[in-house]
């Protein structure tokens, strides 16, 4: 997938393409319901499909009280726009500049560079200073410019619509699989393996701890079963990634009362000797086992974390 981060580095004669534009925070399952219309509409245009997105969630600028903590990083989301079959994007960067741009301005400015027939927006779409634009003024633009505009309704399920908040209520409340059903995917975290305080291998449980700059939304506190994908080291040349079933720990070891930040562990099961520090690795939530709780000494918590163990295996194999 072809990556732009301003405008200015689309070539021209760049098209004739699907633009489909919006946040795609977690790339759910009504994003790529989106993205699959614009697939078919490009075979048939003869034409790519192009994501429009941005940065940062532009209510991190406009109101930053209001702005969610978001599902997927920048490079995290641009993965699983691939993975959904986009063929290019072009991430925007909201700044005050970019907020400001009247409505023709930004089309201008966005759509006619990328030789768009057809742009997919929500019928809540709202673009141009102000967000004085909405899919209205979009189609007269249209007209006036020579592209169609296909307003996408919202993807239901349960009666609800889905969306990002939907996704991160889920994730909050320790029900990855239920935020599983709307991603159409294990919800993930990625990050660095680095030293912790080695206390899991001291109780025969070494785990792989994640950098507290990990990549996604982490879910709540508890321990989950999942798998472990070694993406490999600095220095690892191969493509090739590993696959391991775990033991995921969230939280900050009540236990002990030792960790001051929420951290993501995980026990990959049947490997002691494992050495993953300094890869990075991808943690996938698949089944939450149980909440986490503070044992009275040593000796509970590790007959809680053996029958954690048997448990993830259960659930895994």
């Amino acid at each position: 997938m072809i990556v732009f981060h301003d405008p200015a580095e689309v070539p021209a004669g760049f098209g004739p393409s699907v633009v489909a534009i919006g946040k795609f925070d977690g790339v759910h399952s009504g994003h790529r319901a989106v993205i699959d219309r614009a697939r078919v509409t490009a075979t048939d245009a003869g034409a790519q499909v192009v994501a429009v997105t941005f940065n940062r969630n532009p209510l991190s600028l406009l109101r930053p009280e209001l702005c969610p903590e978001p599902l997927s990083s920048v490079d995290q989301k641009l993965a699983l726009l691939a993975e959904a079959g986009v063929d290019a994007t072009l991430v925007l960067r909201f700044d005050a500049e970019l907020a400001a741009l009247e409505p023709r301005v930004f089309v201008e400015h966005v759509l006619v560079r990328l030789g768009v027939v057809t742009v997919m927006v929500g019928d809540d779409f709202r673009f141009g200073r102000g967000g004085v634009g909405d899919p209205v003024l979009l189609q007269r633009l249209g007209e006036e410019y020579g592209f169609d505009v296909d307003v996408v309704g919202d993807v239901q399920g349960g009666g609800r619509r889905v969306s990002s908040s939907w996704v991160r209520d889920l994730l909050a409340a320790g029900d990855v699989e239920g935020a599983a059903r709307l991603l159409g995917r294990a919800h993930t975290v990625t990050g660095e393996v680095v030293h912790g305080l080695k206390r899991g291998r001291e109780l025969g449980f070494p785990t792989a701890n994640l950098s507290a700059d990990a990549e996604g939304f982490i879910p709540a506190d508890g321990i989950y079963a999942g798998w472990l994908v070694d993406l490999g080291g600095p220095d690892d040349a191969s493509s090739v990634t590993t696959r391991y079933p775990a033991a995921i720990s969230v939280g900050t070891n009540p236990t002990f009362d030792d960790v001051p930040l929420r951290q993501v562990e995980a026990y990959v099961l049947d490997e002691t000797t494992l050495d993953l520090y300094g890869h990075r690795v991808q943690i996938q939530f698949t089944h939450r086992i149980r909440g986490m709780v503070a044992f009275e000494g040593i000796d509970a918590l590790i007959a809680q974390m053996t029958d954690d163990v048997a448990r993830v295996r259960a659930v895994l194999t």
